[in-house]
């Protein structure tokens, strides 16, 4: 990570909010793109951190989005300067973007981009844009959003698929952070860049399904936290998807803002594969051969398989 480091910006965040940040020792960032497992492993940080099945406040509260453009900067500072306990930021911001600095574990994430699309389309459909563009409005003004849409203007995409298709051919460069096939592996190549780090935790949300109890507990080592024995199975459930969306008033991003129609559709499936029902050979053939443009052949095969699928077994 260079000290000379790109702007990551769009209608909801701008990574510049990271600038001048006082960092504490122990701080654990958790950068990953949108939908690729952000609410998930800050739920599993907050289990970890608090050992307790409901861990208290709104989740947005106690892992606050430094970013995002909904809340004025100096009242998050605020937040996150009052907290006692072990502080875990969210970030859509890749590696490359954020401050570096050796006392703070950065957690990434990544998924089978092809989930996230489909994720991303549900996403929009949930979202009460009024209310979002209203928070925006108080917290920083709406004076830049022409130059934002100008970079990048909005889809009109109205079916999963046509969303899925114009998320995937986005020309928008990777520094302009709107969801996309290309910002998304531009985030996974950084995350995969620094893998070897000491203080960088690279995570899958494939693993994470596959494995949910491994995945934690390899985290729980990673950050150096230890657990007894006698609550992990508490834990685990209470990161389960069945779990989080029983209570997903609570841990829905920005919960106190009301920018969902429905907190509930926030989780809509955790599963995912729903691209496959209008990814014929001929798509996915399509779909390869955009990944191919965008990636290098490492960070597309662990994008779709994880370390599981990209690693050989020891």
């Amino acid at each position: 990570m260079s000290e000379a480091r790109p702007r990551y910006r769009s209608f909801v965040q701008d990574s510049a909010r990271w600038d001048g940040f006082a960092f504490r020792p122990g701080d654990i960032v958790i950068s990953t793109p949108p939908k690729a497992g952000t609410t998930w492993t800050q739920m599993i940080c907050a289990l970890l951190i608090f050992q307790t099945p409901v861990p208290g406040p709104a989740l947005s509260e106690i892992s606050p989005w430094l970013d995002m453009l909904t809340r004025r900067r100096e009242d998050v500072l605020a937040l996150l300067d009052a907290q006692g306990h072990r502080r875990f930021i969210k970030t859509h911001t890749p590696l490359d973007g954020l401050p570096d600095d050796e006392r703070v574990t950065y957690v990434c994430v990544g998924r089978d981009p092809r989930d996230v699309a489909v994720s991303m389309y549900h996403h929009q459909q949930n979202i009460d844009r009024d209310t979002l563009t209203q928070a925006r409005a108080q917290a920083v003004g709406l004076d830049d959003v022409a130059e934002l849409l100008a970079l990048d203007p909005p889809t009109n995409a109205d079916t999963p698929e046509a969303f899925f298709w114009h998320w995937i051919d986005n020309p928008a460069a990777p520094v302009h952070t709107t969801s996309s096939l290309r910002a998304t592996l531009h985030h996974y190549e950084e995350a995969l860049r620094a893998a070897d780090r000491a203080n960088v935790v690279v995570l899958h949300y494939g693993d994470l399904q596959a494995d949910l109890a491994g995945e934690m507990r390899r985290l729980a080592d990673r950050l150096e936290i230890t657990v007894a024995e006698c609550v992990w199975p508490e834990l685990v459930e209470a990161a389960s998807f069945e779990g989080m969306r029983a209570r997903a008033d609570q841990l829905v991003p920005n919960a106190a803002l009301r920018v969902w129609k429905q907190p509930s559709r926030f989780f809509h499936s955790g599963t995912g594969g729903g691209w496959r029902a209008f990814c014929d050979a001929d798509a996915l053939r399509r779909y390869e051969a955009r990944v191919g443009e965008l990636a290098p052949a490492a960070v597309a095969e662990w994008a779709h398989h994880g370390w599981r699928g990209a690693r050989p077994a020891p």
